[in-house]
This record gives C-alpha cells, structure tokens and sequence, in this order.
C-alpha cells in the first residue's frame, strides 16, 4: 500500500487558537475555488445503470478539466 501525503490531527482544546481559525479558513478558500469548476451541475440525476451514472461522472469530470484548461490559457 501506498502512503499519499500525511495529516496531523488537531486536538480539541478548551482555548480558541488562531492558527487553527487560519487553517480552517485557508480550507475554505481552497474549496471555494473549486466551486466554478464543480463536477455536477446542479439537479437531480436518475440513471438507469451504474454504467450510465459512471458515463456521465466522466463527461462532467471532462469538461470541468476542459473549462479549467481554456481558463489557464487565457491567464497570462
């Protein structure tokens, strides 16, 4: 098995921490920028198969790459 990246898990404590507030909202920011290029658009799905619910994951993931690949070509 393979190990991919490491994460250190923050203890419950009874003092707030400003570095852990800064974590959380770094984490927010980053799944923010994420939101543009949402694999699914928004709606309710029903499929027939799984096949069907694979295929289309596949095309949403496509075009989510595309739409970022056209966005980093226009960013000088």
């Amino acid at each position: 098995m393979r190990l991919v990246g490491l994460r250190h898990e923050s203890l419950p404590t009874l003092d707030a921490c400003g570095r852990q507030l800064a974590a959380a909202a770094r984490f927010s920011e980053t799944l923010s920028a994420f939101a543009p290029g949402a694999f699914f658009p928004k709606g309710l799905y029903r499929y027939t198969s799984h096949e069907r619910a694979n295929q289309h994951e596949q095309e949403c993931l496509v075009r989510a790459m595309a739409l970022l690949a056209q966005q980093r070509m226009q960013t000088p």
